[in-house]
């Protein structure tokens, strides 16, 4: 894990991906609704990220970044995610203990700091602001915990409160989701303070569209999004490809199968990125 902001890859080399892209999903018919940075990882870990989001204009689509806030407490992470048109911020917990026994952030990082550079982004931010916060049973469930969460996310006033639970695997194999009686009080806790809060309980379905290369498109899929079964196989189909890329990826260790409340899943593989603990 490392919160030092290294560079990633050039932005040339972005643009030129992404407008590929762009480029194939203009011609099979799909629709963009945004450019959006959902790495496997932080996206501003990335040193260049403001010089890709501002490069990305080009293409005349909305650009989003979906951030866990772990630095939105440095100022030039803030500059940099100001640039976008869409930005969703993380916020679990405002209370430390909690805060660590879900996210397991890096030591070396400060809640008091990433709550204040979530303020001070939230007050110059021209875009749309939205929240994720996930819940995990018996540890942010409670209304207490909720009150608390709301009063804060209260002052980013953000255009939605997005509030989730594990429809995916997670990291630790011991987090359950809330029951139906604490999901309703996170919601009226929330529903309180702003007039669009949205709990997510379901899985969200199949619909990933596959552009240029099918084996290489899953595996980018499956980096930042692990995969149902029943999805991977609908999305080989609608690719013109069959169960033998999948076949092939798991032979060579590039992704892994997993099960998780009664039904497989499909994750890639992460290797580590150099200076990585």
């Amino acid at each position: 894990m490392a919160i030092e902001r290294r560079v990633f890859y050039p932005t040339g080399q972005i643009v030129e991906a992404v407008g590929a892209k762009v480029k194939d999903a203009h011609a099979s018919g799909e629709q963009i609704d945004y450019l959006a940075f959902v790495p496997d990882g932080e996206p501003s870990l990335d040193i260049n990220l403001g010089a890709h989001i501002s490069a990305l204009r080009e293409f005349g689509i909305p650009v989003a970044v979906i951030s866990n806030s772990s630095l939105i407490w440095r100022e030039d992470v803030r500059t940099d995610l100001a640039r976008a048109d869409w930005v969703s911020l993380k916020v679990d917990s405002v209370r430390e203990e909690t805060w660590r026994k879900i996210d397991h952030p890096h030591r070396g990082l400060s809640l008091p700091a990433i709550l204040d550079g979530a303020r001070e982004f939230a007050s110059v931010f021209s875009g749309k602001l939205v929240s994720e916060t996930m819940l995990v049973a018996h540890l942010n469930d409670s209304e207490e915990e909720m009150d608390a969460v709301g009063g804060f996310l209260a002052q980013l006033q953000p255009a939605t409160a997005y509030l989730m639970i594990p429809t995916r695997p997670p990291a630790k194999d011991w987090v359950e989701f809330p029951d139906d009686a604490a999901l309703v009080a996170a919601h009226r806790a929330l529903s309180l303070r702003f007039p669009r809060v949205e709990l997510l309980t379901k899985y969200e379905g199949d619909a990933f569209a596959s552009l240029g290369d099918a084996g290489d498109a899953l595996l980018g899929i499956l980096a930042v999004h692990p995969m149902r079964e029943d999805a991977v196989l609908s999305f080989l189909a609608r690719a013109g490809a069959d169960v033998t890329v999948l076949d092939q990826a798991l032979q060579k260790g590039l992704v892994a199968k997993t099960a998780y409340k009664g039904q497989a899943f499909y994750v890639r593989r992460r290797r580590k990125t150099p200076g990585e603990t």
